[in-house]
């Protein structure tokens, strides 16, 4: 939402994974922050959870409203809703860059109160619809410093395509008209509820409608430019009027026009918890599994990536110690190492902290002796690719998750 230019083209060919062949959304990790909305009629939002952005300086997209934080646009409707408000009004003579502000709406956010790195993010809401309209549910990470430190639009929609919304990210490269991002095409999305969603990984990020999968992201998507998706964002939302992409208000325009919010979740990244007695994979960069390599059996084999592929080789328990197990013997760092670049290994199980381990909600594998990450050696993910320990960095390299 928050650009130079305004997303202009979107990439769109093949973005709409049909209900039929959609992937199944995965459950979520645990709700990590929420918003119901449940309040007397005419409140304000909970100041503890939302702040506002104020003013009418066009937001980088020649926007016309004029942000408030009067309950006339973003107020409680007593029926468990926020209902953010676009109206064609000026009662305090605000100024906008274009001189007398014609429009008022708001601009929520959670900079301050809430940031989340990794997790699902969603709302259920329902949508205004009218030319110039641009309704938006959206992240930036923080600290701010666009487009170096990333944004990802949840759902934007514009009042000429009623039936259209859109997912997209924009980083360093790929920012304004050149942001990445794929369109849902489903039914008008004023006259009824949806739930808008991302799931947000460490080498993906991907988009529903009402659990319908439309469009997903890695860093393989992003042409060579960088991946900036690793550190804490906040929410927003707001109703937008006028502006490049989605044109301005004209005499088909009916306002006011509102957005009305259900409620608005988050939650951690489900990295399907710790390990469990019988056995499971641990999965990292590029979808590939901690291995023991050839599935040897003897001390010092290398612990590595691999292509899963269900065999006991990749299937880890926790055991005694807060150890991870394999094939009777327990994940170690060679010689009790505890310098960035030692590697993992398979071991005799002893007791000792080169073999304890960690598993934090971020999706960290954490030893315990050193205070450093199990990671991909090189960032990579071929086939073979030796784990280490590393000072822990919050890096796709260093994260993992229980299928």
């Amino acid at each position: 939402m928050r650009r130079a230019l305004l997303v202009l083209a979107l990439v769109a060919a093949g973005l709409v994974v049909p209900a039929a062949s959609s992937p199944a959304m995965a459950a979520p990790g645990a709700l990590t922050w929420s918003d119901e909305f449940n309040g007397a009629a005419g409140s304000a939002p909970d100041p503890s959870k939302w702040r506002y952005d104020i003013g009418g300086g066009g937001w980088g997209n020649n926007e016309q409203q004029y942000y408030t934080n009067s309950t006339r646009n973003a107020a409680l409707d007593g029926a468990g809703n926020l209902v953010i408000t676009a109206r064609r009004e000026n009662p305090n003579n605000y100024q906008c860059h274009y001189g007398t502000c014609q429009y008022t709406s708001a601009r929520l956010l959670t900079s301050g109160t809430f940031q989340q790195t990794y997790g699902r993010f969603e709302a259920r809401m329902k949508l205004p619809y009218s030319q110039g309209i641009w309704p938006a549910f959206w992240m930036l990470g923080t600290p701010v410093n666009w487009p170096t430190s990333g944004e990802i639009d949840i759902m934007e929609n514009i009042g000429r395509e009623p039936n259209t919304v859109h997912g997209t990210v924009h980083g360093p490269g790929y920012s304004g008209a050149g942001g990445i991002g794929g369109g849902y095409s489903g039914p008008r999305f004023s006259d009824a509820f949806h739930v808008f969603t991302v799931d947000w990984a460490p080498d993906s990020i991907t988009w529903y409608v009402d659990g319908i999968q439309y469009f997903r992201i890695t860093p393989a998507s992003l042409n060579g430019n960088q991946w900036v998706f690793n550190h804490p964002f906040f929410l927003i939302m707001n109703v937008a009027v006028g502006g490049y992409w989605p044109g301005y208000p004209d005499g088909s325009t009916v306002l006011p026009q509102t957005l009305t919010v259900d409620y608005v979740r988050a939650y951690a990244w489900n990295t399907g918890g710790n390990p469990q007695p019988g056995g499971n994979t641990i999965v990292g960069l590029g979808n590939k599994c901690v291995d023991v390599a050839s599935a040897n059996t003897a001390n010092g084999t290398p612990v590595q990536l691999w292509t899963c592929n269900g065999t006991a080789a990749q299937s880890w328990t926790s055991g005694a110690n807060a150890s991870l197990r394999a094939l009777g013997k327990c994940m170690d760092v060679t010689a009790a190492g505890t310098a960035d670049g030692t590697p993992v290994q398979l071991y005799d199980c002893n007791g000792t902290g080169a073999q304890q381990w960690r598993i934090e909600a971020a999706g960290d594998i954490v030893n315990v002796s050193s205070n450093k990450c199990l990671d991909a050696r090189g960032a990579s993910s071929a086939d073979g690719t030796r784990l280490q320990i590393w000072t822990c960095n919050g890096t796709a390299a260093q994260k993992w998750r229980r299928p």
